[in-house]
C-alpha cells in the first residue's frame, strides 16, 4: 500500500550561490556529517548537495508535512548503498510521524531515486507499507 508520494526539482545554481553565500553555516544546517562528506568528495559538489536537498523536500511531501510541523532538515538523510543505490533515513520528528502514519501489522519502507541534468537535480519518494513478515514456527 502507499503512504506517500513526493517530488522535488532543485537548481543546482541556487544550491550552488547559497553554499557560495552561507558555506558551513548552510551545509550545517541542512546536511548530515555523512551527507556532507559525500558531497565534498564528488567532482560535482553542488550538484550532489541539489539532490539531497531534492530528496528532503520530496520526503517530506511523501510525510505529508512539507517543511512544517516540526520537521528538521536533518531528519531526513540520504546515504548511498555500495551499490550506488540512494537510501532515505528518518530520524525525529519525521521518524515519529512515519510511525504514525503506517498501519498497525505493517512496517514502512522508504524508497527514493535521485536524478540530475544541470542545472536541475530531481528527487521522487514513495512510502510504502509492506505488511510485516510473520515470525517462523
Amino acid at each position: 500500500m502507499i503512504l506517500g508520494i513526493g517530488t522535488d526539482l532543485a537548481n543546482i545554481e541556487r544550491i550552488e550561490a547559497t553554499l557560495a553565500r552561507f558555506g558551513d553555516r548552510f551545509r550545517n544546517r541542512v546536511f548530515t556529517d555523512i551527507e556532507q562528506a559525500k558531497a565534498e568528495r564528488r567532482a560535482d559538489v553542488a550538484g550532489t548537495y541539489a539532490k539531497r536537498w531534492a530528496a528532503k523536500e520530496a520526503c517530506s511531501k511523501a510525510l505529508g508535512t512539507g517543511l512544517r510541523m516540526g520537521i528538521a532538515w536533518k531528519d531526513m538523510s540520504v546515504t548511498n548503498l555500495a551499490s550506488g543505490q540512494p537510501v532515505m533515513h528518518v530520524t525525529g520528528w519525521a521518524k515519529e510521524r512515519l510511525a504514525a502514519m503506517t498501519p498497525a501489522g505493517c512496517e514502512a519502507v522508504i524508497h527514493v531515486t535521485l536524478t540530475d541534468d544541470h542545472p536541475w537535480a530531481q528527487a521522487f519518494v514513495v512510502i510504502e507499507a509492506r505488511p510485516k513478515a510473520s515470525p517462523s514456527s
